[in-house]
């Protein structure tokens, strides 16, 4: 009679080693990128990521925890330093070439908010790149990923290049506990009073007939008295707004951009395609009768009800050529955070069969929510006016695949070198739009973080 007893889950070192000698019976270079994967009992993904040498590292969550991924190492990596535009990232992601990858490679990465404005060092106009290491979890079940180019100029070299790989990762190291930073000072770009003049000039009549719209920000740059840790931070944060997607991309040591983004800019699963209008904003209130009086407050709003709407209006514009069918919700619905709370309205599409993601990102990415309308006047406006460069914020951070792509708008974020952090924030100026309650929206977007970091 066979033996029914349920054969015990490995351990990460079981894995490993697993791995390492599927890896030594490939003696024949396989055609393209090649995946395999050992099941394992799992690792706190962040503790694990932190505790590793190799770069670039990646993490990435969906939004409602389901799905989890830290990745360190690049099998292939494609990068636009500096500016772009549409014709050099339509370039980039050709080169990907799915025809040569298991159908589970994931190319994970990002793009800055504007191509055209000065990029980040380390970051580009866009970064992508294909994890050599990967832990995957969807729910309970994990895996341990490593990836192999069957069509790197030398397969002996390749094979070495994994297997060291493999055996240089480390156990999990526990994340520095939670503490408090001195704050050494403190920069606001644009300051107040440019703020205001800025949101005058938005405002005012003649402006509104050519562009309705546009989405100021604020980086807030902090300077502390110690070195955060980035993983320790992105894991509180993500303890306090468990509905938002939470990702962090680390391609130097001493500089890490972190996201706790509630904000979807699509998720793609073979011809589906969902999406949303993310935008109208008002604080949550301190017992639940104020909470419920301020959610119907933001629903019967104008102001945020038309802000939401146009954002709507222009995704149903951009994807109607790129689908058979394409609906949203008729009204919108409340998206609560920690903090604070959004007018959220689902869109979901039937994508053409010829669709491809590059596509998609560049018809919705920036969306009005982060940019503004119309999108070329508006962003020219921020370019010319904002005072700083954007880079990765509100930005498209996530990953491509072949039967599964998913993007975060790069909202809520931080940028972490050692002891100094730039917190990001932005508010839709509109018609009717306030300065000072503008002003005090950049505030409580980023209450959540800077109740993380300082004494408040």
């Amino acid at each position: 009679m066979p033996d029914s007893t349920p054969q015990p889950i490995a351990n990460l070192a079981d894995a490993i080693t697993a791995l390492a000698s599927q890896i030594q019976a490939m003696t024949q270079a396989p055609d393209g990128v090649r995946l395999l994967s050992e099941p394992f009992s799992g690792v706190p993904m962040l503790a694990w990521l932190a505790s590793q040498n190799q770069t670039p590292k990646v993490y990435w969550q969906s939004r409602g925890h389901q799905k989890e991924s830290a990745a360190v190492g690049a099998v292939r990596e494609y990068l636009l330093p500096h500016t772009a535009n549409s014709k050099e990232f339509e370039h980039l992601y050709q080169q990907l070439d799915w025809q040569r990858h298991d159908s589970e490679c994931r190319y994970y990465g990002g793009c800055s908010f504007d191509w055209q404005a000065s990029a980040w060092k380390h970051y580009g106009s866009a970064r992508f790149a294909l994890p050599r290491i990967e832990i995957r979890r969807q729910q309970r079940d994990f895996q341990l990923l490593v990836a192999l180019d069957g069509d790197s100029p030398s397969w002996a070299q390749e094979r070495q290049a994994a297997l060291e790989a493999l055996q240089g990762l480390k156990p999990p190291r526990p994340l520095p506990p939670p503490q408090k930073y001195p704050l050494q000072s403190r920069l606001d770009k644009p300051n107040y009073q440019t703020w205001c003049d800025l949101v005058d000039e938005v405002t005012a009549g003649d402006f509104v007939k050519h562009t309705p719209k546009v989405v100021l920000s604020r980086v807030t740059e902090l300077a502390l008295a110690r070195r955060v840790d980035p993983w320790s931070l992105l894991a509180l944060w993500q303890g306090r707004n468990p509905n938002s997607y939470q990702f962090a991309f680390q391609y130097s040591a001493h500089d890490t951009f972190i996201s706790c983004s509630p904000e979807r800019l699509f998720r793609r699963q073979l011809t589906s395609l969902s999406t949303e209008a993310l935008a109208g904003t008002t604080t949550r209130g301190t017992s639940e009768s104020e909470d419920q009086a301020l959610a119907q407050a933001l629903l019967d709003d104008s102001k945020n009800s038309h802000e939401n709407q146009l954002v709507a209006d222009h995704i149903l514009e951009s994807l109607a050529p790129l689908s058979d069918a394409v609906e949203a919700d008729d009204k919108p619905s409340l998206f609560k955070l920690n903090r604070i709370q959004h007018l959220h309205r689902a869109i979901d599409a039937e994508l053409k069969s010829e669709v491809n993601d590059w596509q998609l990102l560049r018809a919705l990415h920036p969306t009005p929510a982060v940019g503004g309308l119309p999108r070329a006047s508006a962003m020219d406006y921020i370019r010319r006016n904002e005072g700083y460069q954007r880079g990765w914020y509100s930005g498209a951070c996530g990953f491509f695949g072949q039967q599964h792509s998913e993007f975060s708008v790069a909202i809520r974020s931080a940028r972490v070198r050692d002891d100094h952090i730039q917190l990001f924030a932005g508010a839709g100026i509109v018609q009717g739009s306030n300065a000072d309650a503008e002003w005090n929206e950049l505030e409580n977007k980023l209450a959540t973080i800077m109740s993380l970091l300082l004494e408040l």
